[in-house]
Order: structure tokens, then sequence, then C-alpha cells
């Protein structure tokens, strides 16, 4: 029961989409004109997003059987996961369609742990080479929540494209105080997934009774391993500190304290 528990822990945090909040409806945006999926297809970084506590995250676009409908697989070092050692895979799928392919750059994202149905996925600028502008909402009862991406094709984007896809995005009402920067440094190279860690896998398949069965199964022992190895970790500090006779209940001269940060994953790209 722990083992499932935690497993459904991490598939509710993984889709939980990092987002602000507005009410009232969408608002209209201008997609790119002229654009060609295409070219778009691939492998990008993400180098900013609306606020998220993940890393190393990537996007996959590719094409899929049907006319006008695409694959786009988010790769990232899962944040409840990286409080622990273990070596892992976060993988999550979804498909996008293009509702009307005189407007190929306005699409339409679904993804499987999405109760809510599917959001708008707009791509606003792009040069296919070097950057990407992305934009995402998805209408609620009352209210709307919004995502804002910027994307490159290399793990560093030119403050000059940087700034032009701020600006942009600033125009549709997009703060750019909300957007996190990402980190592409130290990521882990699994471009199978990993042989020796836990490997999550979320895509239209993924709940099945046979997959939820096999992820309960491989991943349920290791995660509970990290969430020991993060207790035990808490255990040793608290016992040093409780043997120091070091007056801790102010910051140290020097050190900065630890800023909280919202620990939202992205259940929608």
């Amino acid at each position: 029961m722990l083992r499932l528990s935690i497993l459904a822990v991490l598939a509710v945090c993984g889709h939980v989409m990092s987002h602000t909040y507005h009410l009232g409806t969408c608002p209209v945006v201008e997609p790119m004109a002229g654009f060609d999926m295409n070219q778009m297809l691939g492998i990008w970084y993400v180098i900013q997003k609306t606020s998220t506590a993940s890393h190393c995250i990537t996007y996959n676009f590719t094409r899929t059987d049907e006319p006008g409908t695409y694959h786009l697989e988010q790769v990232s070092q899962h944040f409840i996961l990286g409080l622990t050692p273990l070596e892992h895979d976060y993988r999550y799928t979804g498909i996008l369609t293009v509702p009307d392919r005189a407007v190929p750059a306005r699409m339409k994202v679904r993804f499987p742990l999405s109760v809510a149905g599917s959001a708008s996925y707009t791509v606003m600028a792009t040069d296919y080479s070097n950057y990407a502008a992305v934009f995402t909402c998805q209408k609620l009862a009352f209210a709307n929540r919004r995502s804002a991406t910027i994307l490159s094709r290399n793990k560093e984007l030119d403050k000059m494209y940087v700034d032009k896809m701020r600006a942009k995005l600033s125009s549709y009402g997009v703060d750019p105080y909300d957007l996190s920067i990402i980190s592409q440094t130290e990521c882990p190279k699994h471009p199978n997934g990993t042989a020796n860690g836990v490997n999550i896998n979320i895509d239209p398949d993924t709940f099945s009774s046979h997959n939820i069965g096999e992820a309960v199964r491989k991943t349920g022992g290791a995660i509970a391993g990290g969430v020991e190895y993060v207790v035990e970790a808490g255990k040793k500090v608290y016992h040093k500190v409780a043997d120091s006779k070091e007056d801790l209940t102010e910051t140290p001269v020097g050190v900065q304290p630890i800023r909280t940060m919202e620990a939202d994953a992205e259940w929608l790209p």
C-alpha cells in the first residue's frame, strides 16, 4: 500500500501544471504566421518556463501516424525524486492536434492526467533553428490557467533571443517574473531511460492495469528507498545539530536563508 501511495503521489504531482491562474476566459494570442510544424519537429531545451521546480526539461516533437497529429514528449528531472539520490527519468507524453490546418501554429494539446480536458497550444514565434515561444491556456469553470515557455535548440540561448521572447510574452499579459530559469547543466544522459534507477513514463497507454502493476513492482521499492534515504539524512543532520552547542535559531552571518519555491511540476508543457 505504501508503494502504491508513493507512486500515486508522483503521478498526481507530475500532472500539476506550472501555471498561473486568471479570472475569465483565455486571452487571444496571435499565432505565428506561416508556421511549419515539420521544421519544429525534434528536440528543444526549455530555457524559461512559468514557475517550476523541475530542471533539465526538454521537449521532443514527433509525428504520429495520423495527419495533423503529433506527440509531445517532455523529459525532466522530477522535483520530488530530485530530493533523493535515485537516478531517474521522468517522461510525459501528450498529443498535439491541429484543429484548423489554415492556422497550424494554433494547436490543442491533451495529456493523460489532464482531467480538465485539452488546452490551447500556440506557437507564438520561432526561427526553428534557435528559439521558440509557446503559450498554453486551459479554460476552467470561472477562470483559466496559463503557462508560457521559451525554447532553444541548444542548452543555452542568446540573451538577444531571450529578451525578444520575453517581450512578446509580456505583450499578452505574461509577467516575465513568473518565468523560472531552467537549469540545463549536469543533466543525466539517458536517451532510452536509466538501467539502474527509476523510469517513469506517463503517456496515453500508461494507465492500463498491466502498466500500473509493472510500475508499482519496478519503482515502488526504489522510490521508497529514496524516501528512506531522505529521512535518514534528516536524522543525521538533527543529531549533529542536537549535539552541537551552537545557537542555530538565527541564520549565521554570510549564509543566505533558503528560499521556498512553489514546487509545481508539469502536467502541461
